[in-house]
């Protein structure tokens, strides 16, 4: 079975998605329509900006959203999923691809959930931090340790998890998980505590957005991060995305539960490479690739 993946934060690059709209009359209509929508030109700001432009988060997330949604929009008969997944702001552009959302209403929702996100962040200093070489079980253990508020909020492969939470509160879980073994804990540049309780005002603004907004079963399942599951249930479906704001993305689970269920095969749909990576740390053996344009 064909799996297709969506890339979340941090994927972005400058100059991400000008070859889509120099070489595709649909992918130039749907940029202009985003412009529109957002009522900017990020177009600008993706295919000229910096590196520092595109870190902005009611940039990030509409861009690398744009070059996933419209990259899989011109694959035509070439993009047929037997299952979808993607990684945190991923999952938007999934059920996108997967007919689940509208392109317009998808792109609504996004800009709502960053600028939602960013409001967030600016309440409460936070922050995340990488761990690399704990099992699972000795992070939770470790957060639940800490008094400051530190949860799991990425469990991105095996040996790999974020935690995300204030800085007093990363800070220690990063010094207590380091003497427990911990090959690395690596602060990470974001705007503060993703995934995590931080996010709550967040998720009520949001779930407002998303109450309002039709959402349809989708062409095959979607694996959603917060439990890992199959779901093709619009209500069901609808719950899942408002408690992802500050619910852990559990990416491990959701690939190892794709190909429990007859995944073959993993294509990553938008800018970067990161999350054929993660797959691989799961399953070596798996195929994967990165969707290209249509020759």
């Amino acid at each position: 079975m064909k799996a297709y993946i969506f890339p979340g934060q941090g994927a972005q690059f400058p100059g991400m998605g000008k070859d889509l709209y120099e070489q595709s009359d649909k992918a130039r209509e749907l940029f202009e329509k985003a412009n529109e929508i957002l009522g900017f030109r990020i177009t600008d700001v993706m295919f000229d900006g910096t590196a520092e432009d595109l870190v902005q988060t009611n940039v990030t997330q509409p861009a690398i959203f744009l070059h996933s949604t419209i990259l899989a929009s011109v694959l035509g008969d070439d993009f047929k999923p037997e299952m979808v997944a993607g990684h945190s702001l991923g999952e938007f552009s999934a059920l996108v691809a997967a007919g689940a959302l509208s392109f317009e209403d998808g792109l609504r929702l996004v800009a709502a959930r960053a600028n939602a996100m960013q409001k967030a962040c600016e309440l409460q200093p936070s922050t995340m931090a990488a761990i690399l070489g704990l099992d699972d079980f000795v992070v939770e253990d470790v957060c639940q340790q800490v008094t400051d508020v530190v949860v799991t909020a990425n469990y991105n492969c095996p040996g790999q998890l974020v935690i995300s939470g204030t800085i007093e509160g990363v800070d220690a879980a990063c010094e207590k998980l380091l003497a427990a073994g911990a090959k690395r804990a690596l602060k990470l540049k974001v705007g503060g505590a993703f995934h995590s309780p931080l996010m709550e005002s967040a998720r009520v603004e949001l779930e407002l957005a998303i109450v309002a907004t039709e959402i349809n079963a989708p062409v095959c399942p979607i694996y959603q991060n917060i439990d890992a599951k199959p779901y093709t249930d619009p209500a069901l479906i609808k719950q899942n995305l408002i408690a992802q704001l500050t619910g852990a993305v559990r990416w491990t689970q959701t690939i190892k539960h794709m190909l429990e269920d007859g995944a073959t095969s993993f294509t990553e749909v938008g800018p970067g490479n990161v999350l054929q990576g993660l797959v691989k740390k799961v399953d070596r053996a798996i195929a994967t690739a990165s969707a290209t344009l249509p020759q």
